[in-house]
């Protein structure tokens, strides 16, 4: 039997994506095949088109950060109980396909009557935004935080869960989604003028928390509108992303610059959240994740938070999905939605942008 799967062939533009029909595979000890229903397009697989993720694998891959899907088949030692059941993993890589293999502790439960493109922004996003929330920078009610970017996929989540967390919020981004800022809460805050300004007129003496994911100058500003005692939490370098060469010498630059910080007197923390820190502990890792997770998701089901579902596309479209996602336009997350139903045929390839 066959299944469908996106290709990541190497350094292309969106319609370089390819589209190819795959034997169906058979989980292993320890994993479980899952139809999947959803699958995010992240930021990742923006700088994964560039080669300029960090330790991303060897081209040609099956890109897809996350997923949301039903098991359908075990491999030897996984519970069979999980068969049938609806559930979510990061995987950062191996989402964009109609079936998955997952190794069964990688697996977060999904509350029934939650829709699986709604849980498919939140999986990385939702995770990514409560361990930052609440583990790195523990934001407590009155405080004050700063979320750049707070119309994307990640600002969004963590704009509401800071505001539930009884947090005042001040979010940039552009203009046009000031409205939808103010919806959630959020204080909005034009990311295209002077940014420090904007922000020391509404908190003068500055804010407890900012969740960075832009990098380059950005960073500087995030430093420097901390309150004694703040913590500046840097999540990405989107302010790099299309500049040319090694792509570990921004990464780098940017853990020396919030390490010096951080070491710096002055009652400031800096760090750098990877959403896979502690993965060498295995189990201790795949507990924070069903723990972090499942938060988010059971908000979802009891309606206390909104999901922001930009567009969604089926699989065989995922080159209009990435430069969807890639416009800066849209609010919340892009979303493919896979068939997850293998059928016969003969192994094919063709351009996700639908030309052979």
């Amino acid at each position: 039997m066959l299944t469908t799967q996106v290709v990541l062939p190497g350094t292309v533009e969106p319609e370089g994506l390819l589209v190819q029909r795959t034997e169906l595979p058979d989980p292993g000890p320890g994993q479980a095949l899952v139809a999947v229903e959803a699958s995010g397009v992240s930021f990742a697989e923006q700088q994964m088109r560039r080669g300029k993720y960090y330790d991303q694998p060897a081209f040609p891959f099956v890109p897809g950060y996350d997923l949301v899907g039903t098991v359908v088949r075990v491999g030897p030692g996984t519970p069979g109980d999980l068969v049938g059941h609806r559930v979510a993993a990061v995987t950062k890589t191996g989402g964009w396909a109609a079936h998955a293999l997952v190794d069964a502790g990688d697996l977060v439960p999904v509350p029934d009557g939650v829709d699986p493109a709604e849980a498919a922004t939140l999986v990385v996003n939702g995770l990514t935004a409560w361990s930052m929330l609440h583990r790195s920078a523990r934001v407590r009610a009155g405080q004050t935080v700063l979320v750049h970017g707070a119309n994307g996929g990640v600002g969004t989540v963590l704009a509401q869960l800071a505001v539930l967390a009884g947090a005042r919020v001040l979010g940039t981004a552009s203009p046009r989604h000031h409205d939808a800022l103010r919806e959630l809460g959020v204080e909005p805050v034009d990311y295209r003028g002077d940014v420090e300004a904007q922000v020391r007129e509404l908190a003068p003496d500055g804010v407890d928390a900012v969740f960075d994911h832009v990098g380059g100058e950005v960073l500087g500003v995030s430093h420097r509108l901390l309150r004694r005692g703040g913590t500046l939490v840097s999540y990405g370098t989107a302010a790099t992303r299309d500049v040319a060469g090694n792509p570990t010498l921004p990464v780098l630059e940017l853990l020396v610059r919030l390490q010096w910080w951080d070491l710096r007197p002055g009652g400031h923390r800096a760090t750098f959240f990877n959403v896979w820190a502690g993965r060498r502990n295995r189990a201790r890792f795949q507990a924070r994740v069903r723990e972090d997770l499942g938060q988010v998701l059971a908000l979802l089901a009891q309606g206390r938070i909104r999901t922001h579902v930009a567009a969604t596309f089926p699989l065989e479209r995922a080159a209009e999905a990435l430069r969807l996602a890639e416009s800066r336009t849209v609010v919340g997350k892009v979303v493919l939605l896979p068939a997850g139903t293998p059928d016969g045929g003969t192994t094919s390839a063709r351009t996700a942008g639908g030309r052979s």
